[in-house]
């Protein structure tokens, strides 16, 4: 794999990337050379390579441009680079980012106090510990703000009762930030270490999807964690919210990722396989299914570079969020799902890469908000209400 040339940046997007994020683009890049080897092994056997994650620490991608000390703080453009770059290798190792980073990380640097950064924000960014976030429930998914899980003050004590379904990390992890309705009916934030009785997760199995990343379902039975353990920040689901907005264009990334890449392996299969005694990419119809593609991972690319920029000047909102993941993770499922037919029954081998970011990418149509909600909260900011309910 190589940094993107004409035929992958066809209108020249990122041809005036700065070097402070190109390097951090190339340092994302050389970490094909420790998955691409071994991941379709630990894929098919939905092992979860540990290894793997320490060392996206070692290359400090693990802050998603959250700034923690003692690591470099990414730009928005490097951080979405870094995504991008790691989904094009592997969605489950992507999916490491999104949750260590974008979602447990950015909870606590956003709404913890300063004792709580202090101890949790360096360990995670280097990968030595792993953190999870944990706000859907087995029947809230999409209405995540109804969540039942329940935190009750009990003197100098939470108790935390209740159940949390498809938490990466959750379980064989250290750290869960764990979102819970608080006796006055609002949402807040808790740090909650897995070690705590009381927390008892087991790994989702089953899955054909993001297979070297395990989820949990988690059980909090009575389980009692300090009140120093409350996210001072986190009083009201505005706040979770704030972390998912900040998070959900890491997924329009990550897609764009998933894009790219089967694109880029079409594309190569194209020129070398032969058929009828003349290559494929000598075909018409391979030919237009090709341009195809590259508009829609252009398109795609388009999206990520103006959600950067928004965010560097501080004005990205929700619903420009919510549209770049609609818009990309659409995209995306439609280059996976033409590249694996572009490949014949060779699409279908583990070994091609195709259908691992085939497979993938329908978890990632589905998470941090499903295309319907995304495409509400759109239509919410463009006629002025709501018809969530």
């Amino acid at each position: 794999m190589t940094l993107l040339d004409p035929t992958l940046d066809f209108l020249g997007v990122f041809a005036d990337v700065g070097e402070a994020d190109r390097a951090v683009w190339r340092r994302a890049h050389s970490y094909a050379d420790d998955v691409l080897p071994v991941i379709n092994d630990h894929w098919e056997q939905a092992r979860y390579p540990l290894e793997l994650v320490r060392r996206l620490g070692e290359l400090d991608l693990l802050t998603d441009g959250v700034e923690v000390e003692g690591h470099e703080k990414l730009s928005p453009l490097g951080a979405g680079l870094a995504c991008m770059e790691v989904s094009r290798i592997d969605g489950s190792m992507a999916v490491v980012i999104g949750v260590q980073a974008a979602l447990c990380l950015r909870s606590i640097a956003f709404h913890g106090s300063p004792e709580q950064r202090g101890r949790w924000l360096g360990p995670l960014a280097a990968g030595e510990e792993l953190g999870a976030f944990a706000l859907t429930e087995p029947t809230h998914g999409s209405d995540a703000v109804a969540l039942e899980t329940t935190a009750v003050l009990d003197g100098d004590e939470y108790v935390l009762n209740g159940e949390k379904r498809w938490i990466g990390n959750g379980a064989g992890g250290d750290v869960t930030v764990v979102w819970a309705r608080m006796e006055d009916g609002q949402v807040g934030g808790f740090i909650v270490e897995q070690d705590t009785p009381g927390y008892d997760a087991e790994v989702i199995t089953g899955k054909v999807s993001l297979r070297a990343i395990h989820q949990a379902h988690i059980r909090l039975r009575d389980c009692r964690i300090p009140r120093a353990n409350k996210l001072p920040g986190a009083n009201t689901f505005k706040d979770t919210s704030r972390v998912l907005e900040a998070s959900r264009a890491g997924v329009a990334w990550s897609a764009f990722g998933h894009g790219l890449a089967a694109y880029e392996i079409a594309l190569g299969h194209a020129r070398e396989r032969s058929q009828f005694g003349r290559p494929l990419a000598k075909n018409q119809i391979i030919q237009q299914r090709l341009a195809d593609m590259l508009t829609d991972v252009t398109n795609m690319a388009l999206q990520c570079r103006q959600l950067a920029r928004l965010e560097g000047s501080g004005e990205l909102l929700g619903p420009q969020a919510a549209m770049a993941k609609v818009h990309n993770t659409r995209a995306a499922r439609r280059v996976v799902a033409d590249a694996r037919d572009l490949l014949g029954g060779s699409g279908i081998l583990l070994e091609n890469h195709v259908v691992r970011h085939f497979a993938d990418m329908e978890a990632l149509h589905t998470f941090e908000g499903t295309d319907t909600i995304q495409s509400l909260i759109i239509g919410r900011a463009l006629t002025g209400t709501s018809a969530f309910t």
